[in-house]
């Protein structure tokens, strides 16, 4: 699994995980599992009904239309995930930080057709494989590639953190949480910084500052990050 960096408007990095190939060609399996089962419900929905002959061809083609647009609709409203993706936990995100739009997804499925339909997915796989990223056309065309949110723990996932042995902390007021408080503090951080949640991180230093009775000018990402390694630091010194 491939990671790469991406900077935010507000130049924070923010480290993600590119979807393995594997879990894409998976997704698109399950996405056209999902189409094929509408289409073959409808087709039996519209024959039990015994619609005239002559209105066939116009009903067929209202009612293929969610087929047809499966993947820009449900990208659109389900936060770029479709039914695959979420099942293997992917979801379409943009290289610079900021949150795919309709254009991104439209683009996306525009060039699916040279992606995958007209070549059998070989262009795409090619160019995902060459380009890195996890791009294939349509991604590179919209400014977007396919992450993997799957949770993978490390040391780092944990509340311990492995500090310098000249690390000097700054709060010694951190020892009002507990434990479990700060692990969540530091999920919600981890969690916030991968996915580009500015408002959580400026939220979560609000609430660490009233809670601490403190001040500080520091920016509210470096200031967590502190907060958690002082907390592992007088927790460590038990």
């Amino acid at each position: 699994m491939e990671q790469f960096q991406i900077e935010t408007a507000q130049n924070i990095s923010i480290d993600q995980n590119t979807a393995h190939l594997g879990d894409r060609m998976l997704a698109y399996i399950i996405d056209s599992l999902v189409i094929v089962i509408y289409y073959v419900l409808m087709i039996w929905l519209l024959l039990a009904l015994d619609v005239e002959p002559g209105d066939q061809w116009a009903i067929y083609m209202v009612v293929g239309l969610p087929a047809f647009l499966y993947y820009v609709l449900l990208e659109t409203f389900m936060d770029g995930k479709t039914i695959g993706k979420n099942l293997m936990q992917l979801r379409v995100v943009k290289i610079d930080g900021t949150k795919p739009n309709f254009a991104s997804y439209f683009v996306r499925w525009i060039l699916r057709i040279l992606d995958v339909s007209l070549s059998s997915g070989g262009v795409a796989v090619l160019t995902i494989l060459i380009r890195g990223k996890g791009q294939r056309v349509g991604d590179i065309a919209a400014g977007t590639t396919v992450i993997s949110e799957k949770k993978r723990v490390f040391l780092k996932d944990t509340l311990l953190r492995e500090l310098p042995d000249d690390y000097s902390p700054v709060f010694p007021q951190v020892t009002v949480f507990k434990d479990r408080e700060m692990q969540t503090i530091k999920d919600l951080y981890d969690g916030a910084k991968r996915n580009g949640n500015h408002n959580v991180i400026l939220s979560l230093s609000d609430r660490i500052q009233k809670v601490m009775d403190i001040s500080t000018d520091l920016q509210p990402i470096d200031f967590v990050d502190i907060v958690i390694k002082d907390y592992n630091y007088y927790t460590q010194q038990l």
